[in-house]
């Protein structure tokens, strides 16, 4: 199992796995057993992690959702609640990405992509690093305006609106919204949906 750790935290598949197990004549035979031993975790078909009591480090859900599916980042309420702005906790790990939307569900939770457009999907994000590994994130600015863009049926035409949807809907800590650069909807407002509504973020930020 020794073989195992230098993975770390990181997702693996088959060639992965080929490179640790090249004498083996069957690597199937081979994955399934460790998968029946515990040592490693299926994500999806061909995907796997190595199990938590082999690295003794905990599992990323965020790097997961990179590896999972892509390109794609972690966004909405997943990433405003990892940048500590809204206090409920998140149960599904929500992405965008340029490829069309999708949803898995594995042993550590649901995963959903939603499709956005190649020239909207570039602008606010930062890559964060956490010990040895890297994942995709949106900014706070990209986070919330993902999720007014691509939630179906809300609609916030006014700035009243948008304050009752970010002080009482979401619980939005408004101090650190305050503190968000416009620039950021501003790029999201050319090239992306709902415009009135994003529109409504940036007067709010510049009054």
């Amino acid at each position: 199992m020794n073989s195992l750790l230098h993975f770390g935290v990181v997702p693996i598949d088959y060639t992965s796995l080929q490179s640790v197990y090249p004498s083996h004549r069957s690597l199937n035979d081979k994955v399934s057993a460790l998968e029946k031993q515990g040592a490693i975790i299926r994500l999806k078909r061909g995907m796997y992690v190595v199990s938590p009591q082999i690295t003794q480090r905990a599992i990323s859900t965020e790097l997961i959702a990179n590896h999972l599916y892509g390109p794609s980042y972690v966004s909405m309420e997943s990433a405003l609640r990892f940048h500590g702005l809204i206090p409920e906790r998140v149960f599904n790990t929500t992405s965008m990405t340029i490829k069309r939307s999708r949803t898995f569900k594995n042993r550590f939770g649901q995963f959903d992509y939603i499709y956005c457009p190649a020239d909207y999907y570039p602008i606010g994000i930062s890559q964060i690093i956490q010990d040895d590994y890297a994942f995709l994130f949106a900014t706070p600015e990209k986070a919330l305006c993902d999720l007014i863009a691509y939630s179906p049926k809300l609609q916030l035409r006014s700035v009243k609106s948008l304050l009752v949807f970010l002080e009482e809907d979401i619980r939005l800590d408004m101090e650190a919204f305050y503190r968000m650069d416009p620039s950021v909807f501003e790029k999201c407002v050319e090239v992306g949906k709902k415009k009135t509504e994003i529109g409504n973020i940036i007067k709010l930020l510049k009054k």
